[in-house]
């Protein structure tokens, strides 16, 4: 699995004389540790906690690290992300600034036709390369563990080295990275109109090629009147369940077609976007687990009016994650930190909602809450040290990076 190679050393870490956000489910609100003290070996948290409590044994012939008073966090998760595209659509921008309609920009051979056109043009070699300097965005903000989707190749081979080349980035960077299998995003050039057929492929030869090659962890797609239909999705969910896979879905983003509820019925790891989720929808989530990943980078950059029902999922107990959604045509975005001040500003997320939001519950929405986004003892030694005095600033700031040190699995 990319991402999962063995990192640290039998020899034990410990990050002293600092100030933790744990984030410990048990543990009220940000599960806070004055004069705290993280140990790692092997790669995992081997202690965590207030540094008095520090067993004497893990201390002997151990390396310390003396954090003068900083704050540590688990380190970063962005839990969706299309990270995996060739070139860019700032002209498209340009010209809906100019006034242009979709229609009009489509017309002129824009959209997400003009992403698989650009990504089927580029090698597998030339696609990690272009994705690298995003992945290293995120990175340099102490984001550890990262989701990348495909869904801009839409065919067979094309699916599958955009998954490739995602496998690649975690082995060239110390980073944790999960892939999607995001083949029914949209409908290529050369189906000519016909969902049906189109859906077939995904659910066929697609998912048999991906899955067989142990390409993807999870598998998405996007149920929406512009993209494909609840019977379409659920085609494509059956496929991923007979080949052992979990899903997700981008659901009722631009309208309420019941994405939330599909799904939640078949124990989705996450819904993401949501900004028309319904009541019954919310509940199904609740009653799933299913995480609401909320995406304030789109939500801004296409100036969406309705705001996705954060009330529901607070009353209804729905875990609330955040991520960049990083794309090249509606979120061309590589910062988690400004992701959770947009959801605070945009959405009236709390600060402790964010941070919970990029640590715990997105390693919830990838289905990696046994691995990491906590500092409890036995998950992978992830952590995000800050110059900061306080939690609030990951929030609060804008355009300004406090990250003092990132460690991924002890180093």
């Amino acid at each position: 699995m990319a991402g999962d190679q063995t990192a640290g050393s039998a020899r034990v870490r410990i990050w002293r004389n600092a100030r933790l956000a744990t984030l410990a489910q048990g543990l009220p609100g940000l599960g806070v540790v004055e004069h705290g003290a993280v140990a790692a070996r092997d790669g995992r948290i081997a202690f965590s906690g207030a540094e008095a409590d520090l067993p004497a044994g893990l201390e002997a012939g151990a390396e310390i690290v003396d954090c003068e008073g900083r704050w540590i966090t688990p380190g970063l998760i962005d839990c969706h992300t299309h990270l995996v595209h060739a070139g860019n659509r700032a002209n498209e921008f340009q010209m809906r600034l100019a006034g242009a309609t979709y229609e009009e920009v489509a017309r002129a051979g824009g959209g997400i036709v003009s992403s698989v056109k650009a990504l089927r043009a580029a090698s597998e070699a030339e696609l990690v390369a272009q994705t690298l300097p995003r992945l290293d965005a995120l990175i340099a903000e102490g984001v550890t563990t990262v989701e990348i989707k495909s869904g801009y190749g839409l065919d067979v081979a094309n699916e599958a080295k955009s998954l490739r080349a995602a496998r690649q980035l975690g082995e060239l960077r110390p980073v944790t990275v999960r892939t999607t299998f995001l083949g029914a995003h949209a409908l290529p050039p050369e189906a000519k109109g016909d969902k049906d057929a189109y859906i077939d492929l995904v659910a066929g030869p697609m998912m048999e090629t991906v899955a067989n090659a142990g390409l993807a962890d999870a598998v998405d797609g996007f149920c929406e009147g512009i993209a494909f239909s609840p019977e379409q999705m659920a085609r494509v969910f059956n496929a991923a369940r007979k080949h052992g896979l979990p899903v997700k879905l981008h659901a009722d983003q631009l309208s309420d077609l019941g994405g939330a509820a599909l799904a939640a019925s078949y124990g989705a790891f996450s819904a993401d976007h949501l900004e028309y989720a319904s009541e019954a929808g919310v509940r199904a989530m609740a009653e799933a687990g299913t995480v609401a990943v909320v995406l304030p980078g789109a939500y801004y950059f296409i100036r969406e009016a309705r705001k996705p029902p954060i009330g529901l999922f607070r009353r209804d107990g729905v875990r609330m994650a955040v991520a960049t959604d990083n794309n090249p045509g509606t979120s061309p975005l590589t910062s988690l930190l400004l992701a959770m001040n947009m959801a605070a500003t945009l959405f009236s997320m709390t600060v402790e909602e964010c941070i919970a939001g990029v640590t715990r519950e997105a390693a919830r929405a990838l289905g990696l809450q046994a691995e990491t986004g906590t500092l409890e003892a036995g998950k992978w030694a992830d952590l995000a040290i800050w110059d900061i005095e306080s939690p609030a600033e990951l929030v609060y700031r804008m355009g300004f990076n406090p990250l003092h040190a990132r460690i991924w699995r002890g180093n």
